[in-house]
């Protein structure tokens, strides 16, 4: 899929899916402002065996840095993390809160993702969507881009646990990392083509009013993205700044999906509380999935 020109895409997904102001000018917590108590006391009661699944990388993972991700992006190229609600790619950089356009150089202390510490709770449910409509290994290619479709279909034929909710954190699995992993391909993990969520996913993401959305790959959004023009990672540009929506990436989803597919039950109650910081826009994450 080509979409049209750049800046009209982004113009277009600006204006269609802008959450600032909706929950106050001084609001930190963005779309995870979906879950409220109700919805955490519902996730409590999603748990009936006591299996606890930690969803962050082994080390055998891609080496780097594991520290909290700094003011420009820079920081944990290794671990599965968080990107907070600070973060603005490219010339995206107008802050989820009021116009702020620039963090300073002690951090983003408006939104840094130190204020998602005790939000990060909530009903997890994974799209396996490698499965769904992967290969034989339940993996997608490289380059493919996950639509609409792909992740409706996946629900579909999860079942009734699969369906997405207002609140939800949604963990979409592609099977990437269980590949790269299989292979020891962790260069190609980190910088090559990757499947992913498709920019048009935006309007999908927007209407269920999901809390978060988290991946098994580096950078969550299809690679190479799907314009025809070179452009830095347009889902990034529209879901953080503009909607509010926090970003998990290169969550570990295998074994929780093998849980998933034998038991048939794709929700659980998940933890996934960032260090309480000041200052990162990302920082490292070890969420737990407990069914």
């Amino acid at each position: 899929m080509i979409l049209g020109p750049v800046e009209e895409e982004l113009a277009k997904a600006r204006a269609a899916y802008r959450n600032r102001g909706r929950w106050g000018e001084d609001d930190v917590l963005g779309t995870l402002n979906f879950v409220d108590d109700a919805i955490r006391a519902h996730a409590a009661g999603l748990v009936r065996r006591g299996r606890a699944f930690s969803l962050a990388q082994a080390p055998q993972g891609p080496q780097g840095s594991q520290g909290p991700e700094g003011t420009d992006g820079s920081g944990p190229r290794a671990a599965t993390r968080w990107r907070g609600l600070g973060l603005g790619p490219g010339n995206e950089r107008a802050r989820h809160r009021g116009s702020r356009t620039a963090a300073s150089g002690d951090g983003d202390a408006v939104t840094g993702v130190g204020h998602l510490a005790g939000a990060c709770t909530g009903r997890g449910v994974l799209l396996d969507v490698g499965r769904a409509v992967g290969d034989a290994r339940g993996e997608l290619p490289d380059g493919f881009p996950i639509l609409e479709e792909h992740l409706r279909d996946t629900a579909e034929a999860q079942g009734a646990t699969s369906s997405v909710r207002r609140g939800d954190i949604v963990l979409v699995r592609t099977g990437q990392l269980g590949r790269v992993r299989r292979l020891g391909a962790w260069d190609r993990y980190v910088s090559g083509a990757a499947p992913g969520l498709s920019f048009t996913t935006l309007g999908w993401l927007h209407r269920t009013e999901a809390a978060a959305v988290a991946t098994d790959t580096f950078g969550i959004e299809v690679r190479p993205c799907e314009f025809a023009e070179p452009v830095v990672s347009p889902l990034h540009r529209i879901a953080v700044p503009h909607m509010g929506l926090p970003l998990g990436e290169m969550w570990d989803l295998e074994t929780l999906a093998e849980d998933c597919s034998a038991d048939g039950v794709y929700e659980f109650l998940l933890v996934a509380a960032p260090l309480p910081v000041t200052g990162p826009v990302g920082a490292p994450v070890n969420p737990i999935a407990v069914k």
